[in-house]
């Protein structure tokens, strides 16, 4: 994998999120020279809650968290980069 830099953006649903927000904060919070934006929306009617994330890192630093916060349990995430830095 390059270890150019590359913007992208990692979704994350969170399907029970009062199990699964202390785990999926520390992982954004360890890498938050990566993480430049960051939204969350608690959809309360569904009882989830979505986060996007957006980055400036390596293909493998973003694949790395999106791969960390995908094996939490209750969590999907997925990454979309851009094809140049």
């Amino acid at each position: 994998m390059s270890s150019e830099k590359r913007v992208g953006v990692i979704a994350i649903i969170l399907e029970n999120p009062r199990e699964a927000q202390e785990k999926v904060n520390n992982y954004i919070s360890e890498a938050s020279e990566i993480v430049v934006g960051r939204m969350g929306i608690p959809y309360r009617e569904k009882h989830i809650g979505v986060i996007a994330l957006i980055v400036d890192g390596t293909e493998n630093e973003i694949n790395t968290l999106t791969g960390k916060l995908g094996n939490i349990s209750g969590v999907s995430a997925r990454a979309t980069m851009s094809k140049k830095n």
